[in-house]
């Protein structure tokens, strides 16, 4: 089974694909679908659909993994991410991906088993999960392999 895990965002939408075989799960590849800024929204949103899909199309995933928008105080940039999120939601809906939605508390409870844990302690997890050589940079990768982490088995 082949998981994708999704961190989105505007500027950078993280992604990580992940291949659990029920006894083992290690990282096919991750990485950023990055955006220019100062280009018009609906042209960055276009890029990481397109990109996206392209992604979906060479590493054929059989669900993917996103995090539930959580509460934001900068309303626009609540508003860019949510934008991001339905972009990639549209993307997974068209590839006929099964979606499972993760809450930040899932995610740390999956990777590390407590619920508050920092951002630096889900990536030394991940790390040790994945039996990785050091963490996925940048930050957005390395969360979206976090995501798809807490998507196995759901």
């Amino acid at each position: 089974m082949i998981i994708l895990g999704i961190d989105p965002g505007i500027a950078r939408t993280g992604y990580a694909f992940l291949k659990h075989t029920g006894k083992e799960t290690s990282l096919l590849e991750c990485g950023c679908i990055t955006t220019k800024a100062g280009t018009a929204e609906p042209a960055r949103l276009l890029e990481i659909k397109k990109d996206l899909t392209t992604l979906i199309k060479k590493l054929k995933p059989d669900s993917a993994c996103i995090e539930s928008l959580f509460f934001e105080t900068n309303v626009k940039t609540a508003m860019t991410v949510g934008q991001a999120r339905g972009m990639v939601m549209v993307t997974l809906a068209e590839a006929g991906l099964k979606m499972i939605e993760v809450t930040p508390l899932q995610v740390k409870m999956s990777t590390t088993g407590y619920g508050k844990a920092d951002k630096k302690q889900v990536q030394t997890m991940i790390v040790k999960l994945l039996k990785l050589k050091k963490i996925p940079k940048p930050d957005d990768a390395a969360d979206a392999c976090a995501i798809a982490w807490s998507g196995i088995g759901r």
